[in-house]
């Protein structure tokens, strides 16, 4: 579809040249992010200290190679995922809007919400299916499916059980007619043969 070729490439365009603007001037972001991850540090699953550097690489890395990926329409999904879990920690580091005088806090306030706003085409990129069925409706459908197959099977198995039952006494009824024809025929044969005495 035309629309998301070119909503696409306009939606990720940002990210990849914030990202290309990170890797070439990471220290206005590395002091925007230090107080954040100072206090997110108790929550890592490591002992030592991580630089804030590291983490704005990381950053920028995720945003240049999600932002191509989206931009091409490769794993677009995955690709605005990956963008959207990027952006929340960016948006709250960058724009503290609450916490600035009054002279910032409107301007501060609105790079928050324009981020809020990306973060939201984000999700419907995110969310975006390309009008084919969603996970989802896919695994209804298939438990579903599988329940109609399960009592369908039940079914026949019932039938066969049916089936084989009426065949065996079928197979009785012709027997015992056959044997009843048997010994007519003999009664008959009996009386068509002459007594030799």
């Amino acid at each position: 579809m035309l629309l998301r070729r070119v909503a696409r490439p306009l939606l990720a365009a940002i990210f990849v040249s914030s990202g290309i603007e990170e890797f070439l001037n990471p220290d206005p972001k590395v002091q925007a992010a230090a107080p954040l991850l100072a206090k997110g540090q108790d929550a890592l699953p490591t002992d030592h200290y991580v630089e804030p550097s590291t983490f704005v690489q990381a950053d920028a890395a995720v945003k240049i190679g999600a932002g191509l990926l989206l931009a091409f329409g490769w794993v677009p999904r995955l690709a605005a995922t990956a963008l959207a879990v990027s952006h929340i920690p960016t948006t709250v580091a960058e724009h503290p809007f609450r916490k600035t005088n009054s002279g910032e806090r409107a301007g501060q306030q609105a790079h928050f919400l324009k981020n809020a706003g990306l973060l939201g085409g984000l999700m419907l990129a995110a969310a975006d299916t390309q009008g084919k069925p969603s996970a989802a409706w896919r695994t209804r459908r298939a438990q579903r499916d599988a329940a109609r197959l399960a009592k369908l099977a039940r079914r026949d198995r019932r039938n066969a059980g049916r089936a084989a039952k009426l065949a065996r006494k079928a197979a009785k009824a012709r027997i015992a007619g056959a044997g009843s024809q048997v010994s007519a025929w003999a009664g008959k044969a009996g009386d068509a043969v002459p007594s030799l005495r």
